[in-house]
């Protein structure tokens, strides 16, 4: 039988929700065996809203000062000594998750599945290659434990209607003091919606020309109460930081509506945006990519009309809400 951990990504309030969506992942084939565990410095709050999380088991909360923030290498040790006895050791596809899990893998002297996006069995997943271009089928051990990261974009958040007994634990384990927290700087506003699981993105591109004419993409998102993304080539032009990428290399997300400015489409960025809802792409060049997969194209010069859309969202309230 399958027994399996997820760990749960937060940030000490609030738990993120991709771990509502691992659980999902793992409830496919593991109904009735998921834990759910907790790595923080007072992690009580996030505890109960990981119980509250349908098709969760327990909730094993770890507190100890040195989880005040997420860092891999001091968690992989004690994710390590927790998983003995689980069949399966998940965490989303997000930063954290590609940060923590492969740490947890070499400890454990194993090796490490990337972007589970659909289950056929408790040992037989589908991920996708060459930049979603094509799915591949994937058979792991079942005589190894399988430490796993689950593609959130694919799968629904669990509902919040359990109630979960939360356990405390404590993990005797020697931490590694080579890596310590200095400072989160970051130029996102946090007034945002988090654009991992913004239900609404604007994200611009190279055409939108420079920094200071994010303006217009961060005065539309704010119109229309979404998250602000951007592609690769905008993040290496340096007109955003990079934790605003959405594509192959950066954040794969699937908002119910994705709003492309100054987009050309490259393959690598769709794959970011391929289980998006709708798909709205404006951009002056009609021979564009993104035309090929929006579900509303406009082709037109972005100055122009990212303006005059922003104005009548901002005409009319409800719009937004829609």
């Amino acid at each position: 039988m399958a027994e399996t951990l997820i760990i749960a990504e937060h940030d000490g309030s609030e738990l993120n929700p991709s771990t509502a969506r691992c659980v999902t992942c793992a409830a496919s084939f593991a109904a009735g065996s998921i834990d759910v565990a907790i790595f923080a410095a007072q992690g009580q709050r996030v505890a109960e809203q990981a119980a509250s999380l349908a098709g969760v088991r327990r909730v094993l909360l770890i507190d100890r000062a040195e989880n005040a923030h997420p860092l891999a290498a001091v968690l992989a040790p004690q994710v390590t000594m927790l998983a003995a006895g689980y069949t399966h050791v998940f965490g989303p596809s997000t930063t954290f998750g590609k940060d923590l899990m492969p740490r947890v893998a070499a400890l454990l002297g194993v090796g490490q599945l990337s972007d589970i996006m659909a289950v056929e069995s408790p040992h037989r997943f589908k991920r996708p290659i060459y930049a979603g271009n094509a799915i591949v089928t994937v058979d792991a051990d079942p005589d190894v434990i399988l430490i796993a990261t689950v593609r959130t974009a694919s799968y629904p958040q669990a509902e919040r209607d359990g109630s979960a007994p939360i356990e405390l634990r404590d993990i005797d384990v020697e931490l590694p003091q080579h890596t310590r927290y200095v400072e989160l700087r970051t130029d996102t506003d946090s007034s945002r919606p988090d654009l991992q699981s913004a239900t609404k993105v604007v994200s611009g591109g190279r055409g939108v020309g420079s920094g200071d004419n994010f303006a217009l993409i961060y005065e539309l998102a704010d119109a229309l109460g979404a998250a602000v993304g951007a592609s690769r080539a905008a993040v290496d032009a340096g007109y955003v930081a990079n934790d605003l990428q959405v594509g192959q290399t950066g954040k794969i997300i699937a908002p119910d509506l994705y709003l492309a400015v100054g987009i050309s489409g490259a393959i690598q960025h769709l794959t970011g945006i391929k289980d998006a809802g709708t798909i709205v792409a404006i951009n002056k060049d009609e021979d564009a990519p993104i035309f090929e997969i929006a579900d509303i194209g406009l082709a037109a010069d972005l100055f122009t009309a990212v303006p005059e859309l922003s104005a009548a969202l901002k005409a009319s309230p409800s719009r937004t809400r829609a």
